[in-house]
C-alpha cells in the first residue's frame, strides 16, 4: 500500500471518520497562546510538515488566517524571508488572528535587516493580531529575539498517534497484529516519519506490521552519533552471579504493579570490573523493557546551547519509550567539572541541574540505573534521598560467586571443565573472564593465563578501601542486603557482616 505523499501544503482531512493524528495536546497550547495575543511563538520540532498541518487544522477550525513560509518559496510564497515578514503587519485588521508560519528561518538570522523586520513585526503583531509562528529543531535563537518568543516543545508521538500512523499505512486485511501493543511499543521514541518508514519495512519484509525492523531501525536512529544506545534482550539475572539483594529489590520495586508508587531506579557503587554494567543490561531482560544507554559526555557540544539541545532531545526520547531502563555508566567522570569553571561558562553545571531536576521529577515508567567508581567525585545532590530508591554497593565476588563466574566463562572459552582454576582471592567477575580469555587466546593453562591478570584489589587497593569507608553505613549491601558494613580487610573472603537487623531483608532508603 503506497505511502501518503508528503508536500508544501497540509492536506485536507478525507472525512470526519479520519483518525486524527495531530497531537491535541499541541494544538491546544498553540490556540491559547494565539488566543492570548502572543506574537511570537517558537514550535521546536524535528517535523515541521507535522507542525504545519497542526496549525492548518487548528486555523480552520477557529478560522484564522495562515501563511506559510519555507526556503525554496512554497507553492506561491516568497522565497526571501525578509519579505515574508515585511508583509505579515498588513495581512491582519486586528480583531482576525493572522499567523505566518516559517519553516527553519533561524537559518537566515545572521542577518541585520531580517532581525530588525523580525522586531517590528512582532511589535506591530500585539495591535494588529498578527503571530509569527518559527518551526525549527533546536530552541536555539539570537540574542536579539531570545525573549520575544515562547518556546513550545512538540513531544515525540504518543502511542495513540503512532497507533493512527500504523492504520494509515497498514490497510489491508491482516497487516495489523492483535495485540497492536508490542509494535507500539517498538515504534515509541520514533518521529511520525521514522514510524511511517519502518512500518512500510515491515509490511515489505513480513507481509504485516512486526516488531523487529521497528526494534533494528530505532537501534540504528539512536546509535547514529547519538548519546543513546538501545539494547534490549540477551541474557536475564541466571546469566548473572551474586548480588542477590540487589537482584531482589529491582525486580520486586519493577514488577510488584503498586497502583500508588513507582519505582524511580537505583545507584550501583563499586570498583570497577564487579558487574555494574552487566546487572543494568540484565536488568531491562529479566523485567522486559529495553535499556537505553545514556553517555552524558556525549550531551556536551561544542557550540553555545548545544548540551542543552542535546540534553532536551536525549531525555525527550527516554520520555516516549516508556516503559524503560535507563542506563548511566560511571556517571561521576560524566559529570566532572560541574561545579562550573569559567573554561565551559557554567555548560556543566546547567547539565548537572538539568538532570538532577528529570531524576526527580522523571515520568513513571522511566526506572534509572546509575553506577560509579569513585563516591568522592558524586556530587552531593545526585545522592541525596528521592532521587534514586536505594543506593547499593557491589563488592568483590565472594569464593561462591566466583565459582559461578568461573563456570560461565569456562564454558563460553572452552576452557575443559576439569581444568584447576588459579589462586583468585579478590578477583573480579571481570578479571576472570580475562583469564578464561586468554587462556584460549594464548592456548595455555589457566595457572599461566593468571599471570597476565593483575587484580583491581592490587592495582586500586587504596581507592577500594576507601570506597568501602565511604559505602559503609550509606549503602546497602548488593549481596546480603541490609546496610553494607565492610568485612575484616585482611580477609577478602571472610563472611561479610550483616547489621542488626531481623532476618527478613529491609531496603531502606539512603
Amino acid at each position: 500500500m503506497p505511502r501518503r505523499p508528503r508536500g508544501h501544503a497540509p492536506p485536507e482531512p478525507e472525512d470526519e471518520s479520519t483518525p486524527a493524528t495531530s497531537p491535541t495536546g499541541l494544538t491546544e497550547r498553540l490556540a491559547e497562546l494565539i488566543a492570548a495575543a502572543f506574537p511570537g511563538v517558537l514550535a521546536v520540532s524535528p517535523e515541521p510538515e507535522e507542525v504545519l498541518r497542526d496549525l492548518a487544522g487548528l486555523c480552520r477550525e477557529r478560522g484564522w488566517n495562515l501563511a506559510a513560509w519555507t526556503a525554496d518559496g512554497g507553492p506561491d510564497g516568497p522565497a526571501d524571508p525578509l519579505a515574508a515578514v515585511k508583509a505579515l503587519p498588513a495581512s491582519g485588521d486586528g480583531e482576525t488572528p493572522s499567523l505566518l508560519a516559517m519553516v527553519h528561518a533561524h537559518r537566515y538570522f545572521n542577518s541585520p535587516e531580517l532581525l530588525a523586520a523580525v522586531r517590528s513585526a512582532l511589535a506591530a503583531g500585539k495591535t494588529r493580531r498578527t503571530h509569527m509562528i518559527l518551526i525549527q529543531p533546536t530552541a536555539d535563537l539570537p540574542p536579539e529575539l531570545a525573549r520575544d518568543f515562547v518556546v513550545l516543545d512538540c513531544p515525540l508521538p504518543s502511542r495513540e498517534e503512532l497507533e493512527a500512523v500504523a492504520r494509515g499505512v497498514a490497510t489491508e486485511e491482516g497487516e495489523l497484529p492483535d495485540p497492536m501493543t508490542p509494535v507500539l511499543d517498538a515504534a515509541a521514541g520514533l518521529t511520525r516519519s521514522e514510524a511511517e518508514n519502518a512500518f512500510a519495512l515491515s509490511l515489505v519484509r513480513h507481509g504485516r506490521l512486526d516488531p523487529e525492523p521497528l526494534w533494528e531501525l530505532k537501534a540504528k536512529q539512536l546509535s547514529s552519533g547519538g548519546p543513546l544506545t538501545l539494547s534490549r534482550g540477551g541474557p536475564g539475572f541466571d546469566a548473572l552471579g551474586g548480588m542477590s539483594a540487589l537482584k531482589t529489590f529491582c525486580r520486586t520495586a519493577l514488577m510488584n504493579g503498586s497502583p500508588v508508587a513507582e519505582a524511580k531506579g537505583v545507584l550501583c557503587l563499586g570498583p570497577g570490573g564487579v558487574g555494574k554494567s552487566s546487572f543494568a543490561k540484565a536488568l531491562g531482560a529479566e523485567v522486559g523493557r529495553p535499556t537505553l544507554t545514556l553517555d552524558v559526555g556525549a550531551l556536551m557540544g561544542g557550540l553555545v546551547g548545544a548540551t542543552e539541545e542535546n540534553t532536551r532531545r536525549a531525555l525527550a526520547t527516554i520520555e516516549a519509550m516508556d516503559p524503560v531502563i535507563c542506563f548511566v555508566d560511571e556517571i561521576e567522570r560524566a559529570l566532572a567539572g560541574t561545579s562550573g569553571s569559567a573554561q565551559d561558562s557554567g555548560v556543566s553545571s546547567r547539565l548537572l541541574g538539568t538532570l538532577l531536576s528529570w531524576l526527580a521529577d522523571r515520568p513513571a515508567g522511566v526506572f534509572v540505573v546509575c553506577t560509579s567508581n569513585d563516591a568522592s567525585r558524586l556530587p552531593p545532590e545526585l545522592t541525596r534521598s528521592g532521587r534514586f530508591d536505594a543506593t547499593f554497593f557491589l563488592d568483590l565476588p565472594g569464593p561462591e560467586q566466583r565459582a559461578g563466574i568461573w563456570e560461565t566463562y569456562r564454558e563460553r572459552y572452552g576452557v575443559a571443565a576439569g581444568e584447576s582454576t588459579p589462586e583468585d582471592a579478590g578477583w573480579t567477575g571481570a578479571e576472570i573472564e580475562s583469564c578464561c580469555r586468554l587462556s584460549a587466546l594464548l592456548g595455555v593453562s589457566l595457572a599461566a593465563a593468571a599471570t597476565y591478570v593483575v587484580p583491581v584489589s592490587v592495582s586500586a587497593a587504596e581507592p577500594l578501601a576507601k570506597l568501602r569507608r565511604w559505602a559503609s553505613g550509606r549503602c546497602l549491601d548488593a549481596e546480603v542486603g541490609g546496610v553494607f558494613r565492610p568485612a575484616d580487610t585482611a580477609n577478602s573472603d571472610g563472611p561479610r557482616r550483616r547489621t542488626a537487623r531481623s532476618a527478613k531483608q529491609n531496603y531502606a532508603l539512603n
